[in-house]
């Protein structure tokens, strides 16, 4: 008998491909097979990973008319509208190819900013599922700003002394706590929330919303539970910790481990000999994701900071900070000095150095993805958000897991080479302070494991979608 099929169509960025990867495992580990729909552009990016993809994942890339990316300079309200237009044909070619196959796909899984999918798989009724691929507290944020309290959450955006609390979250909002795009003083944001707004729009329409969501029932209890009218599941963490062999699941790291289709490179620059030699707990990670540029300005701070604790360090600067090729000018002053102290390299394997003994600390742009990695390998951090849902995932790291400090930007939103050195004293010293985030740290690391091994949360939610999203007759429930 055929096994079933589903299709996953993935928004071009790291932050989606990544957990939807590690979603596709699951679900061939569960008796399915996977087509992962997404631009040429970013399949290009993924096969060029050291790791095979496993066998029950195809891949049907479609060209929306930017192989080689968005650039600077480039009509962002065209690319989503591209996107959307060829997208549809794409998928539409997919569903309509399967049915004259005689394997029609039982039902599709999109991520956040392809909610055009679900118009597809609306008027040919075929069942869907959207990946939400940031924390639960972000998703009702946006919920709510679309349901009666966008001008509340304006005024606590505008006004630093105004804070704002949301139904069934047991937080104190402020302005640094809102995901970016909701300020409305920055244009750029309207087409970010436009696109929000319809995907909002879409899950209204369906009778029975469902939402993956990458996160577990212990990290966020109440958050998956705040919105009545839309089913928030929680089946993550969605990373590398575990992968099922077809008998039993095994601990990360491993050379048969997952799938990992890292858009950045694989080269690991000696990162673990380095690490290796180096005492444990001793060294502080760096690193902003793959998207964020940071000021010179900014550079300067974080390297004057790293210099004046004194700790060895291993700080990833991709070529994204420098995408017009570097120049003299973009050289640190304190270059030289660092490079004594610590390592910097364009990339390395993040699961990998969290996993190893020897880190002590990670200072993270917040990057859900980057935070739950942190929390799953019980690495304490330091907060260093920028824009999108990051301010709100520092809030959580700080004020609801206890799993790292928040750093405090001037008045000019630098953050000061005192204030890094400042908080890595605290993260990683004896006192109070270090001691507490290490045993929460310890705490989410075990919990976060848990949830995804049979028997968890994760597991069962997983379990129970599975079960009704593909017959029962093709699901071999040891496989689970």
């Amino acid at each position: 008998m055929a096994k079933p099929r589903l299709i996953l169509v993935l928004y071009a960025a790291q932050g989606h491909i990544n957990p939807g990867l590690q979603l596709a495992e699951r679900v061939i580990a569960a008796g399915a097979e996977i087509t992962l729909v997404t631009t040429i552009f970013a399949h290009r990016r993924i096969i060029k990973a050291k790791t095979s993809p496993p066998a029950g994942l195809s891949f049907a890339p479609f060209s929306d008319g930017y192989d080689e990316g968005l650039k600077p300079g480039d009509d962002v309200k065209t690319f989503v509208s591209e996107n959307r237009r060829h997208g549809k044909q794409a998928l539409s070619k997919l569903i309509d190819s399967g049915a004259k196959e005689g394997r029609p796909f039982t039902g599709i899984v999109y991520s956040l900013c392809q909610y055009w999918v679900a118009e597809l798989a609306h008027e040919l009724q075929i069942p869907t599922s959207l990946l939400w691929v940031e924390p639960a507290t972000v998703f009702d944020m946006y919920y709510y700003y679309f349901h009666g309290y966008e001008d509340i959450i304006k005024d606590s955006i505008n006004n630093p002394s105004c804070s704002v609390e949301l139904p069934g979250l047991p937080l104190q909002l402020t302005g640094a706590d809102i995901p970016s795009f909701m300020d409305a003083s920055k244009p750029s944001n309207d087409i970010a929330m436009q696109v929000l707004k319809e995907q909002f729009e879409v899950l209204e329409k369906e009778r029975n919303p469902k939402v993956l969501v990458n996160t577990f029932d212990d990290l966020e209890p109440e958050a998956l539970k705040a919105i009545t009218e839309i089913n928030l599941i929680g089946i993550g963490p969605l990373i590398p910790i575990t992968f099922y062999d077809g008998k039993e699941y095994h601990e990360y790291p491993s050379e048969t481990s997952s799938f990992r289709g890292d858009l950045e490179g694989s080269r690991d620059w000696n990162c673990m000999e380095w690490m290796n030699s180096k005492p444990k707990a001793s060294i502080v990670y760096v690193s902003f994701g793959t998207v964020c540029v940071l000021p010179k300005q900014q550079m300067e701070e974080i390297g004057g900071g790293l210099l004046d604790f004194g700790q060895p360090f291993l700080w990833v600067i991709t070529e994204k900070q420098y995408e017009e090729g570097k120049k003299e000018e973009d050289e640190l002053s304190c270059i030289e000095e660092l490079e004594k102290l610590g390592k910097i390299v364009p990339w390395c394997s993040q699961m990998e150095v969290l996993s190893n003994p020897s880190l002590g600390c990670f200072v993270t742009h917040c990057g859900w993805n980057s935070t739950l990695e942190s929390l799953v390998c019980g690495v304490p951090m330091v907060a260093f958000p920028r824009w999108i849902d990051q301010g709100s995932n520092a809030k959580l790291i700080e004020d609801s897991w206890k799993t790292g400090l928040r750093v405090k930007a001037s008045k000019e939103g630098i953050v000061e080479r005192d204030e890094i050195k400042r908080c890595l004293e605290l993260v990683m010293g004896d006192g109070e302070i270090g001691e507490e985030i290490r045993r929460n740290a310890k705490k989410w690391k075990d919990l976060g494991r848990e949830a995804v091994k049979v028997g968890g949360s994760s597991n069962k939610n997983f379990k129970a979608f599975v079960n009704e999203i593909i017959s029962d007759s093709y699901i071999h429930e040891e496989k689970l």
